[in-house]
Parts: C-alpha cells; structure tokens; sequence
C-alpha cells in the first residue's frame, strides 16, 4: 500500500508544471515568487486557523503537533531517569552516558518544537497588523526587530503553494503566504493537510478581504 501511495505521490510531483502567475489576473502576481518561500513542511496539519473574536485570527499549534512536542519531552525525560537509575553509584558508564544524551536530545527536541507552536501568527484588525512573534508590532519601538509582520492594508493576496518533499514516505507541504503591494512575501504557515490549509485560506481571506491565488 505505502509502495502505491509513494508511486502516486512521485507522479504527482513528476506531472506539475510551472505556475503561471498570469493566469491571475493580476499584475503583482507576475512580480511575486511562485517557489516554496520556506523549504520542508510536516506531513500534517501543524496550525489551525482561530477566530478569537470579530478582530482576531490566530494560527495556532495544532492538538497534534502539541501531543508530538509532549510526546518528545517525555520519551526524553523517562530515557534520562531511567538510564540514570541505571548507572552505578557515583559512576556513569558509556551506555549510561549515551542514553541520558539521547533522552536530552528528544527533550531538546520536544521542547523547541513545542515553544515554536505557541509563538503567535496573528491577524488583528483592530490594530491593524499582521505579525509572528510575543509581541504585536504597535508595542514595538524599532519595528525592525520584527521579523516578520506587514500592516493588513498592505495586504495584497493570500498565495497557497505546494511543495513535494522527498524522502523513504515523500509527501506533499503546503504553504500559505501573504502578498504585499509590491509583490513581497511573508511566509505565514505550511503544513501537510491541504484541506485544512484551504479552509483556513478562505476565512483568512473573508477576514481580510482579499483574494486567494491558489496554486496547489
């Protein structure tokens, strides 16, 4: 069954053609990039889109990516415990030692992913940005150390995208950016559940008022 599903999703993959912004209609897309904005993707959905109120949408970890990270952190610190448990008194030997590192590594693991989930993606009318990170950019005296923020007015389309990641399980990402006037890109989200990314884009752009370029 894999064997077919790795087939299919070579082809697939095979079979794409370029995208051609014309087919938009518009002239900023002819001035944007149509590759990945950011390589890779998990093969699952890893952000919802939230409505928090009329004003507030926010990406947010998915319960998946939440019980993975959790996962991570606890494979970790029961390999340490144990593995220490294990050691003579007062001494540490090589299998010890090893274990402990590779309890540390999942916790390292589990806990980054985990703090990488709830930093927030948030769009906020009443503040009038757009913007990853703790805090929104109007709470911000130099706005240069945001990486990543635009005000919405200078929103000019949502773009969807797809990107084939190979591997032994090769799979389709798919990754959802914000157009600005200028035909700039700011990468938003980008996962593998393309349903899911589609019915995010579309109360996305109902929020924003904006059209969806959609070249999945």
């Amino acid at each position: 069954m894999f064997g077919k599903r790795r087939a299919a999703i070579k082809r697939a993959a095979s079979e794409r053609e370029p995208v051609d912004p014309g087919r938009f209609g518009d002239p900023v897309a002819k001035a944007t990039e149509w590759g990945p904005a950011q390589a890779g993707g998990m093969n699952f959905c890893t952000r919802k889109l939230v409505a928090v109120d009329e004003t507030r949408l926010e990406f947010r970890a998915s319960g998946r990516a939440q019980l993975l990270s959790a996962g991570f952190l606890l494979v970790g610190l029961s390999a340490v415990v144990d593995f220490a448990r294990r050691a003579a008194p007062g001494a540490l030997g090589p299998q010890e030692l090893i274990g402990i590192l590779f309890g540390c590594v999942c916790m390292v693991g589990g806990g980054v992913s985990g703090y990488r989930g709830r930093v927030p993606i948030v769009f906020n009318r009443r503040k009038g940005y757009f913007w990853k990170g703790w805090r929104s950019p109007d709470e911000v005296f130099d706005k240069g150390r945001i990486r990543h923020f635009a005000p919405l007015d200078d929103i000019h389309a949502i773009q969807l995208l797809a990107e084939y990641c190979p591997g032994k399980r090769p799979y389709f990402s798919y990754e959802l950016n914000v157009v600005l006037k200028d035909g700039r890109r700011i990468h938003v989200v980008d996962h593998g559940d393309e349903t899911r990314l589609r019915e995010d884009a579309e109360l996305l752009a109902a929020f924003l008022d904006k059209p969806i370029w959609d070249a999945i």
